[in-house]
């Protein structure tokens, strides 16, 4: 099983940090025996967050210690919260990079799960360079249509250009789960 992408989000603000690479599933595991006093190992973590791909059925005990890490007494009581999750959807502020105000070689780190990572450079009028690829099916090189970049949605590219030829449009599974703008010096 894994987490429903608002479950995942209050544990990144419980524990106050962005849950996109392994170590942070390491944190993770540490703030919840900190908080719970219960332990779940790193690896239920990480198959919970989906950077491990098995499909194993999650024990009730595992949930719980979720639930209760989230402030609530049972997994089942946690679920009662979806509703106002869902219901508050349109209205929670999320981050979101204006694509037309960027200047041109400003570049924007991304990341989605599972584990993958983006680093893209404006080339003006929303088109960017694919400067950096991990485990993404973009590729080093490829020129990309983007018109918005926000946390909790898809990152929906218009048109990619690899060699030349379109490729057509491209759309990641999952919701970005952190990006930011990269300081200028990191551009070098």
């Amino acid at each position: 099983m894994i987490l429903p992408r608002y479950i995942v989000f209050w544990m990144e603000k419980q524990c106050g940090r962005k849950i996109v690479r392994s170590a942070d599933c390491d944190y993770l595991a540490l703030d919840i025996e900190s908080v719970t006093g219960e332990h779940i190992g790193v690896n239920t973590i990480k198959r919970l967050l989906g950077f491990i791909k098995e499909n194993r059925n999650t024990r009730m005990t595992t949930l719980d210690i979720v639930a209760r890490y989230l402030g609530c007494e049972t997994w089942e009581q946690l679920e009662k919260y979806k509703s106002r999750y869902i219901g508050s959807r349109f209205s929670m502020k999320r981050e979101e990079i204006m694509v037309r105000q960027l200047e041109q070689g400003q570049r924007v780190e991304i990341h989605y799960p599972p584990m993958r990572r983006l680093i893209i450079e404006y080339q003006g009028d929303c088109h960017f360079t694919i400067i950096e690829s991990e485990n993404s099916k973009l590729a080093v090189g490829d020129q990309i249509l983007l018109t918005h970049i926000i946390e909790m949605y898809p990152l929906w590219v218009s048109e990619v250009i690899r060699d030349g030829q379109s490729l057509g449009a491209f759309t990641t599974g999952d919701s970005l789960i952190y990006h930011r703008l990269l300081p200028p010096e990191s551009n070098k």
